[in-house]
């Protein structure tokens, strides 16, 4: 019997061996799962550093997170101006009464204000620098918009670096936090981006297109005036060719980590489920 007892406790000794180091496995495999793979897939800044510690959401003037980043430009204020001016993009007027009322017109009679003002969103506390528009319809009604602000004097190309947030207007209505009379965005925030995107390298305005990280994925956010919104998260950041020498070709787009392009790539399915 002394026998038996002995390869008993031998046993169960190996299989508390066996259990504590399955255990420390799995504690180990989620650790680096969650600590270190996941977010090197959601997070990376490797084409432009300083963006790293930046916020990537706006706010209201009510202090009330508005809409995320989603843009980026890189070149001076001229340069971002005129490739704005080459992809058809209207420069928003500012808000005065004379523009509040002509906006107002241009909702209720349904007639054309290309340039109508936006309004004021605020990062690090200070209101946009500048705002572009493209018409869709006839009146300001709809629009697909866009306010940059300048978050780096000198970035990794040694040049300014704007970061902005492009949405969708789909109609005027009441604000769900402040009940004012505001425009409502369209969910698909992504495809604004990809637009405006497109239309800067139609126009021969870009030399490089990549990728840093905004807020990341994004089912069910909320703007300042509550409206829903998904995004995969990323930033499409355009380095625009200087002083709108047009390029001929293709710009050129460097890659994002590998993970990172298996995280867009599920996403892209996901947003093919959203837009049903």
């Amino acid at each position: 019997m002394g026998i038996y007892r002995r390869i008993s406790r031998t046993l169960q000794a190996v299989s508390s061996w066996y259990v504590l180091t399955s255990l420390a496995a799995v504690v180990a495999a989620y650790g680096l799962l969650a600590y270190v793979i996941l977010p090197a897939a959601w997070t990376h800044h490797e084409h432009q550093p300083g963006l790293a510690v930046r916020s990537m959401v706006t706010r209201t003037k009510q202090g009330i997170p508005g809409d995320p980043m989603n843009v980026g430009l890189v070149g001076s204020r001229e340069d971002v101006i005129q490739a704005m001016h080459a992809a058809n993009w209207y420069p928003a007027d500012p808000i005065t009464l004379r523009s509040s009322i002509e906006i107002i017109g241009s909702v209720i009679l349904d007639r054309p204000y290309k340039d109508a003002p936006v309004s004021n969103l605020y990062y690090n506390g200070r209101r946009e620098d500048l705002a572009f528009e493209k018409p869709v319809g006839s009146s300001a009604d709809q629009r697909d918009h866009v306010r940059f602000w300048l978050v780096l004097d000198q970035g990794a190309e040694g040049r300014p670096v704007w970061l902005g947030a492009a949405t969708f207007d789909r109609g005027v209505g009441i604000s769900r936090y402040t009940a004012q009379v505001t425009h409502h965005i369209g969910p698909d925030i992504d495809a604004v981006r990809s637009l405006l995107t497109k239309e800067l390298e139609a126009a021969g305005m870009v030399q490089a297109i990549y990728q840093v990280s905004g807020i990341g994925p994004t089912l069910n956010g909320r703007n300042g005036e509550g409206d829903p919104y998904y995004t995969d998260g990323e930033i499409w950041v355009s380095r625009l060719v200087p002083a709108a020498a047009k390029n001929p070709g293709p710009p050129k787009v460097l890659a994002s980590p590998l993970l990172v392009r298996l995280k867009d790539a599920v996403w892209r399915e996901v947003n093919k489920i959203l837009r049903g």
